[in-house]
C-alpha cells in the first residue's frame, strides 16, 4: 500500500468522476491480492476475548441488537397494556398501519390490469382458470383461480387470496393447489398466485449472472436494491397482493364484500401484511409465521428481505399488530408445535390479539390451531382454513374434510410461454422498475445538489444514515491492555468504548520520534489486516505516524460468525443488519458515528504533546461509513484515502446484481444522495483508488 497523501482531484470526465474511477492495474489485483502479500500477522495481536463484557467478540453485535429489541419489546408492551376502551384500540390499530405504511414506502398509482384467461381446466366440482393480469404497467402476475361448480354452488361466490410461501413452483405446489381446491369444493373461489421470484416470475433469467436466484435469494437480492429506493421487497408483493383482490372483486362469479385471505410461511407473511393494509379482506388465516419479533429474534434470528420493514420494530409494532390493526375482523393464527417459527412465540402473539377482540366484545372471532408438525401447509391445516372461512364469509360453521384430489400437471398450470412472464412481449421486472425509478431520483438529485442548500443537503444525509452532529456524539472510553515492543515503535492493545456494549478492539502503533501526523486506519478485514512486521502499519510507525487501527463494529475480531441468512451470501453479519434495521438504523451510520469519535479521541490523545493532524484511510466496505463521516465533519481530518469502496449505490440499482453490499445500505439514500455526492463535497482533501461496482469488480471495467 501507498504511503498516505491528499490528492487534488483530476478535472471530471463524463458521469465518472476521474477522482472515483479505478486504477485499472492495481484494481485487477484486488484487496484479495492485497491482503495476500500482505506479512502474517501474529496471533498476539487480538484482543483477548476475556477483556469482552461476558462473551466472545464474535457475538457482541448480537448481544448489542438483542438488548436494543428487548428494550423496543418493553416499550411496545407498555403501550399495549394501555388498551382499554375501544377508543384506545382504534388510535393504537391507525398508529401502527401509519407505521407500517411508512415502513414500506409509497404504492403506485392503480393502473388497469389488463386480464386474459390463457386456459381452463375442468374437475370434479370445480373448475381452474390459468390467468395473467398487470399489477402494475407490463408487470405480470400469473394465477391460478378455482371456481366451486355453479350447479351444486350459486354465485356469486366469497373470494379467497392465496399468496404461496417460499416454493419454487409457488401456485403448482401441491398444497397451494390443494387449498384452493378444497375451499373451491365448499362453495369459496380462490386465487393462488405466484409471487416474484417464484414460480412463473423469476425476475432474473438464469442467464443474467450464470445462476438462479428464486425465493429468497431472489427476494434478499432485490431487496437491497429495495432499501436504498426508501421500499421493501414487501412492497412489490403487498402490491401484486393488492391488485390480485382487484382482480378477485372484479370477477362477476364472486361477491366482492366477501374476501378472505390465507397463506402459509412467506405466504403468512403476504397475509399478515395484506390483512392488516386491505380493509376489503374480512376474514384471515395465516400459518407458520405469527410467532412475535421478541421470540422470533432471540431464536431463529430474522430472515429474508419482506419479512423485515425498515424501523417496524423501532416505531412499536409487533406481529401481533397485524391482526389487531384489523380487530375485530375475524383473524386465525395456525402453528406448528415444531416449527422453526417458535410455537411459544406462537401463543404469545395469540395471547396478545386474543386479549384485544375480547376488550371489543369479538373474542370468537381470533381463534389458534396448533398442528403437531413441522413447519407446514399441511391436510390439517388446510381443512382448518377452510372451515373458518366458511364459518365467516358463508356464515356456515361445519366440519370440512379434505378428499383426494387430482392436481394439475406441471404442463396444465403453466400460465405463461416456456420462460415465464419475462419472455411475455414488454414484459417488465422488478429490477426495471427499480431503474426506472432511480433513473427519476439520479435527475432530480443532480439538480438539488447542483443548485441547492447543501446545508440542507447534508441534514437529509443525518437524518437518512442516522449520524449525528460530532458534538452530540459521547466521548471516547479507552482500556488499555497490554504492550508490545518493536524497537522503532511499540503497539498498544487496547479497547475504544464508544457506548455501553460495543467494544472496539484497536491497535495503537506508537513512534519513538512521532510527527505529529495521526493514521486513523480502517480495514474491512480489521485492525490486523496489515498489522504484522513488515506490513504498511508498521511503516507507517516508523515514518513517525501514530496510528490507531481499528476494528470498527461488526469487523475483525467483533466480525459475527455462523451461516448468513437465506439467498444472502456470504456476509455472515447479515442477521445482525437486519436486525439492525428493524430498528430503524444503519450500520453505515453507527459506523460512521464510531469513526468520527474514535478520530476525536485520537487527535485529543496524541495532541497533549503538540499539534497533530489527523488522516483517515480505509479500505474496503469500511469506506461507505468513512465516505460519510468526512462528508459530514470534514474539518476533523486532514486528508482521506478510500480504496476498494463501492463507487455508487446506483451502480447496484442499475447492474441488477450486488454482493456484500447489504451492511453499507442507507433507507432511502437515493432518495436526497448517492456517495459521489459526498465524494464530491470533500473536494482535494479526498483520494479515492481502485473502487469497486456492486458484485466487487473494478468499476473501470463494469459495463
Amino acid at each position: 500500500m501507498k504511503s498516505l497523501q491528499t490528492a487534488s482531484p483530476p478535472a471530471a470526465s463524463g458521469c465518472k468522476p476521474a477522482r472515483l474511477r479505478a486504477s485499472r492495474t492495481a484494481a485487477r489485483l484486488g484487496l484479495a491480492a492485497i491482503l495476500a502479500s500482505s506479512s502474517i500477522v501474529a496471533a498476539d495481536l487480538d484482543i483477548p476475548a476475556g477483556r469482552f463484557a461476558d462473551s466472545e467478540p464474535a457475538t457482541m453485535m448480537k448481544r448489542y441488537w438483542l438488548g436494543q429489541i428487548d428494550d423496543a419489546t418493553r416499550e411496545w408492551q407498555a403501550r399495549y397494556e394501555r388498551l382499554k376502551t375501544p377508543d384506545d384500540v382504534a388510535a393504537y390499530q391507525r398508529r401502527q398501519r401509519a407505521a407500517m405504511v411508512k415502513a414500506l414506502g409509497d404504492f403506485p398509482t392503480r393502473t388497469p390490469l389488463l386480464p386474459r384467461i390463457v386456459g381452463t381446466v375442468a374437475r370434479d366440482g370445480y373448475r381452474i382458470e390459468k390467468v395473467i393480469f398487470e399489477s402494475r404497467p407490463r408487470h405480470f402476475v400469473t394465477a391460478l383461480l378455482f371456481l366451486p361448480d355453479s350447479t351444486r354452488h350459486h354465485p356469486p361466490h366469497p373470494g379467497v387470496l392465496i399468496p404461496c410461501g417460499h416454493a419454487r413452483s409457488a401456485k403448482a405446489h401441491d398444497e397451494y393447489q390443494s387449498m384452493g381446491a378444497l375451499l373451491a369444493l365448499h362453495g369459496m373461489a380462490a386465487l393462488v398466485f405466484d409471487p416474484i421470484d417464484q414460480g412463473e416470475r423469476l425476475q432474473l433469467p438464469e442467464e443474467f449472472g450464470g445462476e438462479e436466484r428464486w425465493g429468497t435469494r431472489g427476494h434478499s437480492m432485490v431487496g437491497v436494491a429495495a432499501i436504498l429506493l426508501g421500499q421493501n421487497t414487501a412492497t412489490f408483493e403487498i402490491w401484486d397482493g393488492m391488485r390480485a383482490l382487484d382482480y378477485l372483486q372484479s370477477r362477476p362469479e364472486i361477491d366482492p364484500q366477501k374476501i378472505g385471505c390465507t397463506g402459509n410461511s412467506g405466504g403468512g407473511t403476504q397475509t399478515a401484511y395484506l390483512f392488516a393494509l386491505d380493509d376489503r379482506i374480512r376474514a384471515s388465516a395465516t400459518s407458520c409465521y405469527l410467532c412475535g419479533f421478541p421470540s422470533l429474534l432471540h431464536t431463529r434470528g430474522p430472515q429474508d428481505a419482506e419479512q423485515n420493514l425498515f424501523g417496524l420494530v423501532g416505531e412499536g409494532v409487533d406481529h401481533g399488530d397485524f391482526l389487531i390493526i384489523r380487530a375485530p375482523a375475524p383473524a386465525l393464527i395456525c402453528a406448528a408445535t415444531q416449527d422453526y417459527f417458535d410455537i411459544n412465540g406462537a401463543w404469545d402473539v395469540f395471547r396478545q390479539v386474543k386479549r384485544v377482540y375480547t376488550r371489543l366484545g369479538f373474542a370468537e372471532r381470533t381463534d389458534l390451531i396448533e398442528n403437531d408438525a413441522r413447519h407446514n401447509y399441511n391436510r390439517t391445516q388446510r381443512e382448518a382454513v377452510a372451515r373458518w372461512m366458511s364459518r365467516w364469509l358463508r356464515g356456515e360453521d361445519r366440519v370440512i374434510v379434505e378428499p383426494p384430489l387430482r392436481l394439475l400437471s406441471d404442463e396444465e398450470v403453466r400460465c405463461a410461454p416456456a420462460g415465464g412472464v419475462l419472455s411475455l412481449p414488454g414484459a417488465r421486472s422488478i429490477y426495471d422498475l427499480n431503474d426506472d425509478l432511480e433513473t427519476a431520483l439520479a435527475a432530480t438529485r443532480a439538480s438539488r445538489w447542483r443548485a441547492g442548500d447543501r446545508r440542507a443537503m447534508f441534514a437529509d444525509v443525518r437524518r437518512d444514515a442516522g449520524i449525528r452532529p460530532l458534538s452530540e456524539i459521547p466521548a471516547i472510553t479507552e482500556e488499555h491492555v497490554e504492550w508490545i515492543d518493536r524497537g522503532s515503535h511499540r503497539i498498544e492493545k487496547c479497547l475504544l468504548i464508544p457506548e455501553a456494549g460495543i467494544w472496539l478492539p484497536t491497535l495503537k502503533f506508537v513512534p519513538a520520534q512521532p510527527n505529529g501526523r495521526v493514521i486513523l486506519y480502517l480495514h474491512e478485514q480489521g485492525k490486523a489486516a496489515e498489522a504484522g512486521s513488515g506490513g504498511a502499519l508498521e511503516k507507517m510507525a516508523k515514518a513517525g505516524d501514530t496510528v490507531f487501527a481499528i476494528d470498527l463494529r461488526g469487523t475483525g475480531q467483533t466480525k459475527p460468525g455462523g451461516p448468513p441468512l437465506p439467498g444472502v451470501r456470504p456476509h455472515t453479519e447479515s442477521k445482525d443488519v437486519r436486525m439492525a434495521y428493524l430498528l430503524g438504523r444503519s450500520y453505515v451510520g453507527m459506523r460512521a458515528e464510531d469513526i468520527l469519535a474514535c478520530a476525536r479521541h485520537a487527535g485529543q490523545v496524541v495532541g497533549r504533546g503538540g499539534p497533530v493532524t489527523v488522516h483517515l484511510v480505509a479500505v474496503g466496505n469500511v469506506g461507505v461509513p468513512a465516505l460519510h463521516a468526512a462528508a459530514l465533519e470534514p474539518e476533523l481530518f486532514t486528508s482521506v484515502r478510500i480504496s476498494h469502496m463501492l463507487h455508487s449505490w446506483s451502480h447496484i440499482i442499475h447492474n441488477r446484481l450486488s454482493s456484500d453490499q447489504l451492511v453499507n445500505t442507507v433507507h432511502g439514500a437515493l432518495r436526497h444522495y448517492d456517495l459521489p455526492n459526498l465524494a464530491d463535497a470533500l473536494g482535494a482533501r479526498l483520494s479515492i483508488v481502485d473502487s469497486l461496482d456492486a458484485v466487487g469488480r473494478p468499476y473501470a471495467s463494469a459495463p
